[in-house]
């Protein structure tokens, strides 16, 4: 089964001897990129320098050899999707809030983002996500979009701060349960990354706990950090006493 997977984006798994030659030329993918460029440079981005910080992450993420290590790697497929949601997503939230359109319930968007990472991350749905190109780009678009509309609430000047940082905490939480079941499961679980990780040097079960303590840690930093920001930001002066 591993051996004979066919990974329908980002070709076949990279190995050592390759890795720096493996740069995604999609033309496609390279048009959208250049889209989300024009929108930062000229269209209605709020803050350019976060537009462009995102953009250069997706460049990272998408067209850097990270994407044919993410074909071999679980631990290299995680980190990409950590850079999605706990990076380009405020990044693009910042870059891009919410003008002009009430936002869903933050409770949803907690609920959503949560469905979103952990069907992707079963193992069936996520060989499936792999095995088409549509599946594949149903993934990227499904775990960026969720974030970003979460981020987005958060950031909103008509969240209050509490409610964000229970939104936060929340979602911290979720993420940290599921990074806990991958990195304690007892046997490696993700077989489409058998062949590659075996490339790599990398026993599979090995490669699924450093992918779970990805998940786990850094990804809970921005999080964290901002959920610290938003709480010293609430802290106003105290009223003079009368």
């Amino acid at each position: 089964m591993p051996d004979s997977f066919i990974f329908a984006y980002c070709g076949p798994a990279a190995v050592p001897s390759d890795l720096l030659m493996r740069w995604n030329v999609d033309p496609v993918l390279w048009g959208i990129l250049a889209l989300v460029g024009l929108l930062v440079a000229r269209g209605p981005c709020a803050d350019r320098r976060a537009g462009a910080a995102a953009l250069a992450l997706m460049v990272f993420i998408f067209v850097s050899p990270l994407c044919a290590l993410s074909s071999a790697l679980f631990s290299a497929r995680v980190l990409h999707h950590v850079l999605l949601i706990a990076a380009v997503a405020p990044l693009l939230a910042i870059a891009f809030p919410s003008r002009g359109w009430r936002s869903p319930p933050l409770s949803l968007l907690v609920g959503l983002q949560a469905v979103v990472l952990w069907v992707w991350h079963m193992p069936a749905v996520y060989e499936w996500g792999l095995a088409s190109i549509p599946t594949y780009w149903m993934m990227q678009v499904t775990l960026l979009g969720s974030a970003w509309l979460l981020w987005r609430a958060v950031f909103s000047a008509e969240t209050p701060a509490g409610a964000a940082l229970v939104a936060l905490v929340t979602t911290v939480a979720q993420m940290g349960l599921l990074a806990a079941l991958i990195v304690f499961a007892p046997r490696a679980l993700y077989a489409v990354h058998f062949a590659g990780a075996a490339a790599w040097g990398l026993d599979p079960l090995t490669d699924q706990q450093l992918a779970g303590l990805l998940m786990w840690v850094p990804a809970a930093l921005p999080y964290l950090g901002v959920g610290l920001w938003l709480a010293w930001s609430s802290l106003g002066p105290a009223e003079p006493a009368s």
